[in-house]
């Protein structure tokens, strides 16, 4: 198991890639902290994980928030002692509509979403790995959806 004594958290992890993220790091021995907007969406990924004999804690986070984004990182690394991996796969909140009736707001919402939660994430978990002297951090897209010709989001 090559991530043994290893705590990683994943943001988005009850999304599809988030969960599967999770299931995978989990297997290879990572002790998992999954974060998301909603308990429905986290508790079957946890169950699939705890079934499989891994060791997995929940919490609703607001990727988007300073504040608690701190706190979640700064309470994990106190409850597991380390952070060695940080993975944000949080979805964005596109907006898909065709080009010409799409707001510049709808259009701009993501980007500053994506921009914000990735430095939130990134920062808070440097703070600890910076302490610790290593770690990883990833950051992963929006999930992909089917573009249409004409359309925006």
């Amino acid at each position: 198991m090559v991530l043994d004594h290893k705590v990683a958290i994943i943001y988005g992890a009850g999304g599809s890639v988030g969960g599967a993220v999770a299931r995978a790091l989990a297997r290879e021995g990572a002790r998992v902290f999954l974060a998301g907007r909603t308990a429905t969406t986290l508790d079957p990924v946890a169950g699939e994980i705890r079934a499989q004999g891994g060791s997995v804690d929940t919490a609703v986070v607001n990727a988007l928030d300073e504040q608690a984004v701190d706190d979640y990182v700064n309470a994990v690394a106190e409850q597991a002692g380390s952070i060695d991996i940080s993975f944000n796969l949080i979805a964005y909140g596109d907006v898909q509509a065709p080009l010409m009736e799409i707001s510049v707001d709808d259009f701009s919402a993501p980007i500053t979403n994506a921009v914000r939660t990735q430095f939130l994430t990134t920062r808070a978990a440097a703070r600890q790995m910076m302490g610790q002297g290593s770690g990883v951090i990833l950051l992963f897209g929006d999930r992909a959806r089917r573009q249409w010709p004409g359309w925006g989001g």
